[in-house]
């Protein structure tokens, strides 16, 4: 891999850095691939991915030197909107780490992850229109569903960038803190999670995303496998155990 670096040393989760900092880990097709490889690695391993920048930005959005070499075809491969669905529907949660800027591209990047934690130099805006193109890998969507449709309209439409504080407010990320106890800040978070049972979050995570007119028929169907689940019958048993002592 040449554009991010992977740490797999814990069985639990990956963290993974955007790795180009000379050009503030702007997003180009390299990029795109070595994560698509990634995604791969993890649909057949699942675990926590953890998902941050280097040397001060998160990444400033898609590489616009091949941004404005592509036409239409280009477009309508869906070069960047097909791995960020990709690294939505990932069997385990993705945590974005965003340190500074997360621009364009990288903007929505972070908001196909499940959790967004922030330091406190975070900055979080979608500049596509002022350079002649929409925000077309999802944050014309998914920025709705996070922040609801008039300050996304702000963001996509005039330009606005959120601080760290303006996006926890209205709960774009789910904490905020210092640049330094940022990495701490992902771990605790990945513990929590790597502390319930994998297979049930797995099956939350899918339940989520699934479309309303697919439940409750889904969540039966989920609850159904859980119920047979080794898991299940030993965590309950604890919890009565622990009750009762």
């Amino acid at each position: 891999m040449s554009t991010i670096r992977i740490d797999a040393s814990r069985p639990d989760r990956v963290h993974v850095t955007l790795a180009r900092p000379e050009v503030k880990n702007a997003i180009n097709a390299e990029m795109v691939a070595e994560l698509h490889e990634l995604c791969a690695d993890l649909e057949r391993d699942p675990r926590i991915l953890v998902l941050g920048g280097s040397d001060g930005v998160f990444a400033s959005g898609a590489d616009i030197a091949e941004l404005r070499e592509r036409r239409g075809p280009d477009a309508l491969a869906g070069v960047n909107s097909g791995l960020f669905v990709r690294i939505a529907a990932l069997p385990m949660p993705v945590i974005a780490v965003i340190d500074g800027w997360a621009l364009g591209g990288g903007a929505e990047l972070a908001y196909a992850a499940d959790f967004r934690i922030a330091s406190t130099t975070a900055r979080i805006g979608n500049p596509e229109t002022s350079l002649g193109i929409t925000a077309a890998a999802g944050a014309t969507w998914r920025l709705v569903e996070l922040v609801g449709e008039p300050l996304a309209k702000e963001i996509l439409l005039a330009g606005r960038v959120l601080t760290a504080q303006e996006a926890l407010a209205v709960r774009l990320v789910n904490e905020v803190h210092e640049p330094a106890d940022l990495a701490a800040a992902a771990d605790r978070l990945a513990d929590r999670i790597a502390a319930q049972d994998p297979l049930a979050v797995r099956w939350t995570k899918s339940l989520i995303h699934t479309p309303r007119d697919e439940h409750p028929a889904a969540d039966n169907a989920a609850q159904a496998v859980l119920f047979e689940s080794e898991q299940k019958l030993a965590r309950m048993t604890a919890f009565l155990d622990r009750r009762q002592r």
